[in-house]
């Protein structure tokens, strides 16, 4: 069975005005690769539900409890990697969220060396125009992106 992430995507306006809350992976990995941004996701623990999943990676990656609301099943979707993300969105118009507040992760520096430290799992996040967010996401995340834009 392939790794499973779920996620969500928060969104607020309409048409060209229809923005994303995404987030830049943290770490030095990331720091300066292009895609390095996603939907807020991460693995079920066992025996988890996955929009109870969606809304734990929220805090955790963010720092903040996801906005009020009923989020609504966009779709599984394959990245590259292998790695199957289902994608929950939620309408958030004016959610307070202005800092990423993130867990952090234990990297193994340079690979292979035995020596770890703790990096951000999440170093930014940001309201995105769909256009502009399409072109920052990891690949795979993209059919996510005209999945919520043919909902709008």
């Amino acid at each position: 069975m392939p790794p499973r992430a779920v996620g969500l995507l928060l969104h607020r306006g309409d048409g060209p005005a229809l923005e994303v809350f995404i987030a830049h992976m943290g770490g030095p990995f990331w720091r300066r690769r292009p895609r390095a941004w996603s939907i807020p996701k991460g693995e079920p623990a066992a025996g988890e539900d996955d929009l109870a999943t969606a809304l734990r990676e929220f805090r955790e990656e963010i720092g903040a409890d996801p906005p009020a609301g009923t989020p609504d099943l966009l779709g599984t979707f394959r990245q590259a990697s292998g790695k199957v993300v289902t994608v929950f969105a939620l309408h958030a118009p004016d959610p307070a969220i202005g800092f990423v507040r993130s867990n952090t992760v234990s990297v193994e520096l340079p690979r292979g060396s035995g020596r770890f430290v703790e990096v951000p799992e999440v170093d930014d996040a940001r309201w995105t125009p769909v256009a502009e967010a399409r072109a920052l996401v990891v690949a795979g995340q993209v059919a996510a992106l005209d999945a919520l834009v043919t909902r709008h």
